[in-house]
């Protein structure tokens, strides 16, 4: 669990500042799931600067609580917690020095989001807050009040994590629960996990990934390893320490994100993925005829392919679909074997292409128009599906034909602005697996929209 905090104070010689506001949201690394905010009487005049900064003013203060009352509920909130914060060094040392005035000694692990802005958005020319906002297009009200600065530190984190893809900001949490004792059972792990689709990341002690995995029921999926037999099943019961995971809404998204992070991570569990999965393609070769056959071959690097499978059935299945749905022959594609006219001619669903009774350039065309469908070469798109909730949407950008990362986005000039959708993008390697998985999802799925530039 992580306490985002953001405190304002009087202004003044360093150590003697007062907190004139605090603002707490206890985040568990996907939503807020407790608050506390309020005025300080700091008990000493703001500084005119800070009033002009911050619009707070001495009497705006002079019925709010003192430090003392609210000690207590900042106990509560930050307990068990990692504080984040724009600055940290800055806020832990003012609640550190409030806390040392009434005689407590105030310890907490903390995370400060500028040295993380600057390792994971190393590109960005400034790492404030404010400039840090309006780059990756985060909405943002009441700047210089703490809740508001502690809200956008939230927007801002959340893209921090999603931009850890060697996931150290987790690793470092979970080595933290382990020196305090708190070991979940398998039970427990279960109860805490979404039935939503995304990545799920089973750790061992040590808070090393030992597998990764997607599934549009996280819940349900980490339920099938926990109670199955298979050899694989048995090893994660053995060595699971706790389960992470991280929802995409989108299952496109859960599919780049695995096949990136299982490349990244290299989890010990999962070996059969660390190279490509799709082990068949789809090749157009023209026949003596010079009709264009679609044909479902072992894949070939050294062969153009269209677009590429994980399985025999899956291709198969796919081809049928294809050629259906551009009134394609079958006996073409291999999808039937006979000396003479394929079944479908029978049926009047083929135009004869079998048997010569259709021009091959008529013929060629609807497969040409099949093949330019579903390649992106030189094309730039931005493919738009499900958020990770209701307000929320995903965008994975193309550019020339090449898959540059995925993002998640509230609000539409985020994906109108091309700039801005390129600072809040999550960078993606661009290789054979990326290409195949985002063409067949597109050809599969019926929520994601196109929008090309």
């Amino acid at each position: 669990m992580y306490a985002i905090l953001d405190i304002e104070t009087t202004g003044g010689q360093f150590n003697e500042e007062g907190i004139t506001e605090i603002a707490i949201y206890k985040f568990d690394g996907h939503e807020i799931v407790d608050q506390f905010v309020s005025l300080v009487n700091p008990e000493i005049p703001i500084q005119p600067f800070v009033v002009k900064l911050t619009g707070i003013n001495n009497e705006m203060l002079r019925l709010a609580p003192k430090f003392y009352e609210v000690a207590k509920r900042i106990i509560e909130m930050t307990n068990d917690c990692v504080v984040v914060a724009h600055n940290a060094s800055f806020d832990y040392r003012i609640l550190r020095t409030e806390f040392r005035r009434l005689g407590y000694d105030f310890v907490a692990k903390t995370l400060c989001t500028v040295e993380l802005s600057k390792k994971l958005l190393p590109e960005q020319p400034s790492h404030s807050l404010g400039k840090l906002v309006r780059a990756l297009g985060i909405p943002m009200a009441d700047r210089h009040r703490a809740s508001g600065d502690a809200l956008a530190t939230i927007k801002l984190f959340k893209i921090l994590l999603e931009k850890d893809l060697e996931k150290e900001i987790v690793k470092d949490f979970i080595k933290l629960t382990v020196e305090k004792g708190i070991t979940p059972k398998l039970l427990d792990i279960i109860a805490s996990l979404p039935s939503t689709t995304g990545v799920y990341y089973i750790h061992n002690e040590k808070g090393n990934l030992i597998y990764i995995g997607k599934s549009r029921n996280i819940k349900k999926r980490i339920n099938q390893h926990f109670t199955g037999t298979s050899s694989k099943c048995k090893k994660i019961q053995d060595q699971v320490y706790t389960v992470t995971y991280d929802e995409t809404g989108s299952e496109l998204i859960a599919l780049l994100k695995e096949s990136q992070e299982i490349k990244v991570n290299k989890p010990i569990l999962n070996r059969a993925q660390r190279k490509s999965i799709f082990q068949l393609a789809l090749y157009a070769e023209k026949d003596e005829k010079g009709y264009i056959n679609l044909k479902l071959q072992k894949a070939d690097g050294r062969k153009r392919e269209i677009t590429s499978f994980t399985s025999i059935q899956e291709g198969k299945n796919a081809l049928f679909k294809i050629t259906a749905h551009y009134n394609l022959c079958q006996k073409l594609n291999g999808l039937y074997h006979t000396k003479s006219n394929c079944f479908q001619y029978s049926i009047k669903e083929c135009d004869g292409a079998c048997i010569n009774d259709e021009a091959p350039e008529i013929y060629n065309a609807r497969v040409t128009q099949f093949i330019e469908k579903n390649s992106f070469e030189n094309q730039s798109m931005i493919l738009i599906d499900r958020g990770r909730n209701i307000s929320e949407r995903s965008a994975v950008l193309i550019e020339n034909g090449i898959y540059k990362g995925y993002a998640f986005y509230d609000l539409n000039y985020q994906i109108n602005n091309i700039d801005i959708l390129r600072n809040i993008i999550i960078p993606m390697q661009n290789n054979r697996d990326t290409k195949n998985i985002i063409k067949g999802q597109m050809r599969k799925s019926k929520t994601i929209k196109t929008l090309n530039f």
